[in-house]
């Protein structure tokens, strides 16, 4: 027989035999960290919707517009190491503390330009702001799992996707009310003032409420192993970022004069992808946590999420299906972005020995770096017709067709799945 492994003679030596407990607090560190990802999406993807109205009021370029969602991209590449070292060195507490302070002095950056009358280069101002709210996203997007890991027990391991989901409600309602909050210029410093409400609230509670990273008795078995050996399971959910911008894009594909794609449906088309995405993280997550067959599970929603994106790239190229490319939309969500927390999960299995923290992280940093890449070609690809003058969404520019764009899309979405039904 073979001896007890090392990381049973560990557990033994700390006394780990001893009782376990849950603190009360913890629920508190999971709200902080709740409204700090709402914020900070929030502002992240506020823009978007609301593009041909920012680019108006402040005389911006849409490429200029367009690069304050996509800094979150580009700054979270160089700083997810520098997050992950924080957790793992300074401690969950004060790396949150840091992320809030970050994402409030960002979100009052980006309102400085709306409420001083006269400022000059407004756009220096906006890509500030939302550079310093990127930064703070890598602190906050590792947070759940490391959280659910140090101050949950076991048994209610499901608080991290409690924590996560709200990342995607977020993303609805930044999609949902800048719509409906923006109807001209002058309404901006409303929509930025709402997402200054949980940003102002979360660096309140993170200051007065946090004092320690790891609560005085672990909850679990599982959780003094994480202290051990310094490592913690750190996964971030990927959030849909490249397909909701895609829906909320500047430039609509072939409007017809009647089309009922307001900015106000794109806005609902992205709730209702982001609302299943909720609801089938919920109902996979618990089935591969049943069954464990995290393969199976990742193989199947990645072929049905290729099927969805060529259906939506096909269909969204027809008059009048506005309500066909809603459920696409639906479906897109429920079978897409909904296995991201069971897809890292088995990704982070997969690349045992090494550490949780390192594995999620590359994944997280090269996903972003492809992101940008992706993003950049979508809208190269894009077609400018300047003699077709309407358009339901934009004023004065030309309408672009996006066709291949979803083309390209689709293909890349077919591809990575052929890949991974095949060589996994």
């Amino acid at each position: 027989r073979r001896g007890p492994s090392r990381e049973a003679a560990e557990t033994q030596t700390l006394g780990v035999q001893s009782d376990h407990r849950a603190y009360a607090r913890r629920w508190i560190f999971l709200l902080i960290i709740s409204l700090l990802s709402c914020s900070d999406a929030m502002l992240w993807l506020s823009f978007a919707p609301v593009a041909n109205t920012v680019a108006e009021h402040f005389f911006l370029s849409m490429e200029l517009i367009n690069w304050l969602s996509l800094v979150y991209l580009v700054m979270s590449i160089p700083f997810s190491r520098v997050a992950i070292w924080m957790l793992d060195s300074v401690g969950l507490c004060w790396a949150t503390i840091l992320g809030a302070w970050l994402n409030f002095t960002g979100t009052v950056l980006c309102t400085l330009p709306c409420v001083a009358i006269g400022t000059l280069h407004p756009f220096t101002f906006l890509m500030g702001g939302q550079s310093l709210c990127a930064v703070a996203q890598t602190l906050v997007i590792f947070s759940p799992v490391k959280l659910a890991a140090l101050w949950f027990p076991e048994h209610q391991f499901h608080a991290e996707i409690l924590c996560c989901s709200d990342s995607p409600l977020r993303a609805s309602l930044a999609n949902v009310l800048s719509p409906a909050l923006v109807r001209k210029g002058e309404d901006i410093s409303i929509m930025l003032g709402v997402c200054a409400i949980p940003a102002g609230l979360a660096c309140l509670l993170a200051t007065t409420c946090l004092w320690e990273s790891v609560p005085p008795t672990p909850p679990s078995a599982g959780a003094v192993r994480v202290v051990v050996h310094g490592t913690s399971a750190i996964a971030g959910w990927p959030c849909p970022e490249d397909f909701l911008r895609m829906l909320v894009a500047p430039y609509p594909s072939r409007l017809p004069p009647n089309s009922l794609l307001l900015h106000e449906f794109s806005g609902l088309w992205a709730a209702l992808f982001i609302m299943f995405v909720i609801l089938g993280a919920l109902v996979l997550s618990i089935y591969a946590d049943w069954n464990k067959r995290f393969t199976k599970a990742t193989k199947i929603s990645f072929c049905l999420t290729s099927v969805a994106c060529v259906a939506f790239a096909l269909v969204s190229q027809l008059q009048g299906q506005t309500l066909s490319l809603a459920a696409i939309c639906a479906l897109l969500g429920l079978f897409g972005c909904s296995v991201a927390p069971v897809a890292m999960e088995l990704a982070v299995e997969c690349a045992i020995p090494a550490g949780e923290g390192a594995a999620a992280g590359l994944i997280f940093v090269l996903g972003q770096a492809e992101g940008v890449l992706i993003m950049v070609a979508l809208i190269a690809l894009t077609v400018h017709y300047p003699e077709l003058s309407f358009s339901t969404c934009k004023h004065s520019e030309d309408l672009c067709d996006w066709a291949r764009s979803l083309l390209l899309l689709a293909g890349l979405c077919t591809l990575f799945s052929c890949v991974l039904v095949l060589f996994l």
